[in-house]
């Protein structure tokens, strides 16, 4: 009678496990790495939810959001990658390259899917860009330099000296402030650099430019996202603009730019996410950029009338226009 209790009890107890698995496997388990809190990487968040509801992928019903910001702190990355990796998630999504480098680092094994990466090769995550190779894909929010240089002579025909102002230590940075200079000489104009490692030294640096430059430019880079505000308080009282990288620097103190929509970038990165989970492989699946017609022009008009700017019609027609 003893074993017969003992096996029903066996028997019992196999049935909710496999109970208890068949649970789990109907949850799908994301983790996802934010490397600063701004608006730009916020929209790439919540334009990825998005896309995966419209999928059919519900946070709380079907799937399971595990949801980590290292606030701009270069140490922290490292820490959050290891507990989503150890956590053992179904897919992370990785915003912004220090995020996506450290994830990357410490698994091959799970998926990963990244947005608001400018270069995903030469930031070390993919092989090659149209065939990443290996467990991360995702979306880049390579700007449009060109135009944004090109959008700078229509702003501030006078201007002959800019000042490319960014976070020296960020991959994506440096990629671009090195199509800005070659886009800045091919206008005729002269460059200067402005780096900065942490957010103390901002104002410091954007008080050295007084007098110095004509105009800032600015790409799309973390830390001076987080320290526009900052940027704009001294350049726009000593008459100096700023053309910048995305939207968000643009509410923050910036003239203009011509830059992402991070939510539409998110929202990509989201569709790419869910054909993972529904089988493809992130090693045949290229990075996806947004299409040009994608892209925003954004003028802030009270910095405009504040630096004594006239937008031609012809900008303000085709512009978001912040106040």
């Amino acid at each position: 009678m003893k074993k017969i209790s003992m096996l029903l009890l066996t028997l019992f107890m196999g049935v909710m496990i496999v109970g208890c698995d068949d649970k789990d496997d109907a949850v799908t388990h994301i983790g996802v790495i934010q490397y600063a809190e701004h608006p730009a990487l916020d929209q790439a968040y919540e334009g990825f939810l998005a896309a995966l509801k419209d999928e059919g992928y519900k946070e709380g019903d079907n799937l399971a959001i595990d949801f980590k910001n290292a606030q701009g702190d270069p140490s922290t990355p490292e820490t959050i990658a290891n507990k989503l990796v150890n956590d053992q998630n179904d897919l992370i999504y990785a915003i912004a390259t220090p995020a996506a480098q450290a994830v990357a680092q410490k698994t091959s094994e799970i998926p990963v899917v990244i947005s608001a990466v400018t270069d995903p090769k030469s930031s070390g995550l993919v092989k090659n860009n149209k065939k990443p190779g290996t467990n991360v894909t995702g979306t880049s929010d390579l700007t449009p330099v060109n135009e944004q240089i090109d959008l700078l002579t229509q702003l501030l025909p006078d201007a002959k000296k800019v000042a490319i102002m960014y976070t020296n230590a960020e991959d994506n940075s440096r990629f671009q402030a090195d199509l800005a200079k070659k886009a800045i000489e091919k206008a005729g104009l002269e460059w200067s650099e402005a780096k900065v490692s942490d957010m103390s030294q901002i104002q410091q640096v954007t008080q050295s430019l007084v007098g110095k430059v004509d105009a800032i430019y600015i790409p799309t880079d973390n830390m001076m996202a987080e320290g526009m505000s900052t940027v704009s308080m001294v350049a726009n009282k000593n008459n100096i603009p700023c053309i910048v990288g995305e939207g968000g620097m643009v509410k923050n103190g910036g003239l203009a730019t011509y830059g992402i929509n991070y939510y539409n970038l998110g929202y990509q990165a989201g569709l790419q996410a869910a054909k993972i989970l529904k089988g493809e492989n992130p090693a045949d699946m290229p990075i996806e950029y947004l299409a040009a017609e994608d892209c925003e022009l954004t003028i802030n008009t009270t910095v405009a009338k504040e630096l004594g700017i006239t937008i031609p019609q012809e900008l303000k027609d085709k512009a978001t226009l912040v106040e």
